[in-house]
C-alpha cells in the first residue's frame, strides 16, 4: 500500500483546541485565503503576462513567495477546493467529481422545483469530512467566506455548517456577474438563506465588499477570511451571447485593447474580469495594512485550477478539465513578514494538498481524530531549509489519469497520452514513453498502488458506492 506524504504532527489524535498562549508568545497569525477560479497559469503580471494588468497580486508576490511547480489536487473546481480545504485527495473525500447538472451548457431554464430536486442541488461533500474552518474554530478563530462555496447546496452542507461564522456568496459551480442565477435559479445566499438583495451588482464587488467589512469587524481577533472568487469563470448565463464568456465591469474591459475578433474580445473580458479581481484583493491587502495586521496574517492566493476559456496557461500544455500540465500547475503565492523572504522563486513539488497541514501548523492546532491528511507542512520548503518531501502526485477524473512521480508525468487521457520528463519539458511536447519504458511501467505501478490506497480508505459519499 502506498503511504501518503503526511507530516507527523497531523497523526495526532483528536482536533485540539490551543493550548492557553502565555504572555510573551507572539500572536497566533491570521489567515487571509484567496482562491481565483480558472486562471491562467500565465496570467499574472508576476508570472510573466505582458497583458495582464495584477498590481496588487504583482505586489504580494514581491513581498512574499511565487511557487511555479505548485498543482491543484483536481483538474476542475468541486473536488480541487473540497481537497484545498480538507488537505486530502478527492478519491479520499467521496467528492471526486462536480456537483453538477447535465443540462448547463444549451440554456435550458430549470424550474425552482426541478432544480431543487436535482443532483447539483441535493449532492454535497460527506459530512464526516472536516474543514479547515472547522478546525480553526475549535482554536479560537473567527471564520468569514464570501464567494464560491461549491461544497454542496443543502443546508447541511453549508459554510455555517462546517465551521464558518459569516456567509455571503452562492453555492454552485458558477453564476451569472450580474443576476446572481444559475440557468435561471438565484442562489445568491447570506448566511443560509437565499438573498436577492444586491441582485444587479457585479459580484466581485460584492465579495470584496463582505470581506472589507468582515476585517473591519473582525481584525481585533485572530481571524481565517476565505474569499473564493468566481472570477474569471465563465458566466452561467442562458444569454447564448454571455454563456462561455467571462463577465466584467465596463471600465475594466476599457483597461484593454478590443480585440479584432472574438477570440481576442474574450480574452479582452477575461482580462478584465482578473484585473477586477485583482483591485478587490489590494483593497483587502490595504485594509490588512489600514488595521496593522499585515505583519502578523498569512496570505495565499492560488488558482482552483488550471485556465478555462480566454486564459493563457503558457508555457504549459492544455487547461481546466485536462490532465496536462496547463490544467493541473497553477499560480501559487504565500506571503508571510517575517517567516518567508519577499522575492522568493520557488520552485520546489509542491501542492494544494499542502496548505491545510502548513495552516494547522501554523496556528498550533492538530489534525482530525484518526484521518489521513495527504500533505505536508511546506514553511521549511518557502524558507529554503529543506527540499520538498512531495515525491508523487496522482489525479483522475472519470477515465483520465495522470501521475508525477519525481519530475516524471504520465498521462492517459482522452486529449491525449504519453510519459513527459518535466526537468526538460514542462510544456510536455516530447513524449518519451517508447524511449523509457522502464519509468513508464514505474510510474503506471506507483499510480496503481495509489488507487488500492483510495479504494482501501474509509468509504466517502456523495459518489462512492458503499
Amino acid at each position: 500500500m502506498i503511504k501518503p506524504v503526511v507530516s507527523w504532527a497531523f497523526l495526532l489524535s483528536g482536533v485540539a483546541s490551543l493550548i492557553p498562549a502565555e504572555e510573551t508568545d507572539p500572536p497566533r497569525p491570521n489567515i487571509l485565503l484567496i482562491v481565483s477560479d480558472d486562471q491562467g497559469y500565465e496570467d499574472l503580471g508576476c508570472y510573466g503576462s505582458r497583458e495582464a494588468k495584477t498590481p496588487a497580486l504583482d505586489r504580494l508576490a514581491r513581498e512574499g513567495a511565487r511557487l511555479t511547480s505548485f498543482y491543484a489536487a483536481w483538474p476542475a473546481c468541486t473536488p480541487s477546493r473540497v481537497s484545498l480545504l480538507t488537505g486530502r485527495y478527492p478519491q479520499r473525500t467521496g467528492t471526486y467529481d462536480l456537483f453538477r447538472n447535465d443540462r448547463v451548457d444549451d440554456g435550458y431554464r430549470y424550474s425552482e422545483i426541478e432544480y431543487a430536486i436535482s443532483p447539483e442541488n441535493v449532492l454535497g461533500t460527506d459530512l464526516r469530512e472536516v474543514f479547515l474552518s472547522e478546525v480553526l474554530a475549535k482554536a479560537g478563530y473567527v471564520s468569514g467566506c464570501f464567494g464560491k462555496w461549491d461544497c454542496g447546496q443543502l443546508r447541511r452542507f453549508l459554510p455555517l455548517q462546517q465551521g464558518f461564522h459569516d456567509f455571503y456568496g452562492f453555492t454552485s459551480t458558477g453564476i451569472d456577474y450580474w443576476t446572481h442565477e444559475r440557468y435561471g435559479v438565484h442562489i445568491m445566499r447570506r448566511g443560509d438563506a437565499r438573498s436577492k438583495e444586491d441582485q444587479g451588482t457585479y459580484a466581485t464587488d460584492l465579495f470584496r465588499r463582505e470581506a472589507v467589512r468582515f476585517l473591519h469587524q473582525n481584525h481585533a481577533h485572530p481571524f481565517f477570511l476565505y474569499v473564493p472568487f468566481n472570477a474569471p469563470h465563465s458566466a452561467s448565463s442562458l444569454d447564448p451571447e454571455v454563456r462561455g464568456w467571462v463577465q466584467a465591469p465596463r471600465e475594466y474591459v476599457d483597461l484593454y485593447e478590443p480585440g479584432k475578433n472574438s477570440r481576442e474580445e474574450k480574452r479582452r473580458h477575461y482580462l478584465a474580469a482578473v484585473t477586477c479581481m485583482d483591485a478587490a484583493i489590494g483593497e483587502l491587502l490595504r485594509a490588512l495594512d489600514e488595521y496593522d495586521v499585515a505583519r502578523r496574517t498569512i496570505v495565499i492566493f492560488l488558482s482552483d485550477n488550471g485556465g478555462g476559456g480566454g486564459s493563457s496557461n503558457a508555457p504549459l500544455r492544455g487547461g481546466k478539465a485536462q490532465m496536462f500540465e496547463g490544467g493541473l500547475r497553477v499560480p501559487c503565492i504565500i506571503r508571510w513578514p517575517g517567516r518567508i523572504e519577499g522575492g522568493t522563486v520557488c520552485d520546489e513539488f509542491l501542492t494544494a494538498l499542502e496548505i491545510f497541514p502548513t495552516l494547522l501548523r501554523a496556528v498550533g492546532a492538530e489534525a482530525p481524530l484518526g484521518t489521513v491528511i495527504d500533505g505536508f507542512d511546506m514553511l521549511p520548503v518557502l524558507q529554503g531549509e529543506q527540499s520538498s518531501p512531495r515525491r508523487e502526485m496522482f489525479w483522475q477524473r472519470r477515465g483520465d489519469r495522470a501521475a508525477r512521480v519525481g519530475s516524471w508525468k504520465w498521462v492517459d487521457s482522452q486529449r491525449g497520452s504519453g510519459l513527459f520528463d518535466l526537468r526538460e519539458d514542462a510544456g510536455e511536447e516530447r513524449d518519451r514513453a517508447g524511449e523509457r519504458p522502464d519509468i513508464l511501467e514505474m510510474v503506471q505501478q506507483r499510480f496503481s498502488a495509489w488507487q488500492e490506497d483510495m479504494q482501501a480508505a474509509e468509504p466517502r459519499g456523495p459518489f462512492r458506492d458503499f
